[in-house]
């Protein structure tokens, strides 16, 4: 796959509507820490209306890339544009923000702890019970905003995080790992979430992540970093298509680990992992699948399907980041 992909147009899962206006711009990004460097030149566009997926592995420096766009650390090099102001002090208050894990006063109730945010946000007095009121509702937590924030769970503090980041009503919301460490339902709650701001409130949306699946949800563009560079950049449906050659079967066999080290030692075919139904996804690309199959039986491993599999986000990120 080339180095760098940009995309001109959005094409992806989501319905959003994306503008021509630039929300996010980020070019040459670099920022090192002694010898280790941790982003490099890094470019990135986010266009008013996109949700967009930031991806990579655990350690690619997606948290230090969002570190630096939101001016929480200086950059060695490099510059960020939000809505068009270079001045992020002057952009900051056009912008909503989850770095990590959020963090609140546990002996608090969430409405709290959300009149201290508003506090420090500088929302009116007169309009802090209001707008408090407002993103209580719109995260789901109105009928527990009196219990101490101690007792929520971990999907619950999450949606009291996207809360706090929308109280000044941003029209960029940047998240880092927002589904981190939930469980499903804490996952499915917080994804219809960004999915509904996007929507419906009408907030470009960037938000990084390891969870494939979790990103091709809800993202239409996305771009992916590997050490501290992009390495791919596009919409969903861009990427997915990009290597139409590149055939995807899923294999299955009554002893998948013999079928998984038959295929291992075949030239001219990848394994990318686990499919569906236990079966294993593999690359064939101009091998034939009637040679596939016959090699297998050679080699004594019996085949009970072989099923066309359409690429996923795994399929393009394992091809990018390997």
């Amino acid at each position: 796959m080339e180095a760098t992909r940009r995309a001109t147009g959005v094409e992806g899962t989501p319905a959003v509507s994306t503008g021509t206006e630039v929300a996010l711009e980020v070019r040459g990004l670099s920022r090192r820490f002694g010898r280790i460097i941790a982003v490099q030149d890094l470019d990135l566009t986010v266009r008013t209306g996109d949700v967009y997926g930031f991806l990579g592995p655990n350690g690619a420096g997606k948290t230090t890339a969002i570190r630096c766009l939101l001016g929480l650390i200086r950059r060695d090099a490099g510059g960020v544009r939000i809505f068009g102001e270079s001045e992020l002090v002057r952009a900051r208050h056009q912008v909503g923000a989850i770095v990590e894990t959020p963090a609140f006063h546990t002996w608090l109730t969430g409405r709290d702890n959300l009149e201290q945010a508003a506090a420090m946000a500088h929302i009116p007095s007169s309009r802090q019970a209001a707008e408090i009121d407002r993103v209580l509702e719109r995260v789901g937590l109105a009928e527990r905003s009196r219990d101490k924030a101690g007792t929520y769970s971990m999907g619950m503090k999450q949606r009291l995080g996207i809360a706090r980041a929308i109280l000044s009503r941003p029209r960029l919301l940047v998240l880092d790992e927002p589904t981190n460490g939930l469980d499903p339902r804490g996952m499915r709650e917080v994804r219809e979430l960004i999915r509904s701001l996007a929507l419906h409130d009408r907030i470009t949306v960037f938000v990084s992540s390891h969870l494939l699946a979790e990103v091709q949800a809800i993202c239409n563009r996305v771009g992916i970093i590997q050490k501290g560079r992009l390495r791919a950049e596009g919409t969903v449906k861009e990427l997915l298509e990009e290597r139409e050659d590149a055939a995807i079967v899923e294999v299955g066999g009554p002893d998948v680990d013999a079928l998984r080290a038959a295929l291992e030692g075949m030239d001219s075919i990848d394994l990318l992992g686990p499919g569906e139904h236990g079966r294993l996804r593999v690359r064939h690309g101009e091998f034939p699948i009637a040679r596939l199959n016959k090699e297998l039986h050679d080699v004594g491993v019996a085949v009970d399907a072989l099923v066309p599999a359409t690429r996923n986000l795994e399929d393009v990120f394992m091809e990018v980041t390997t």
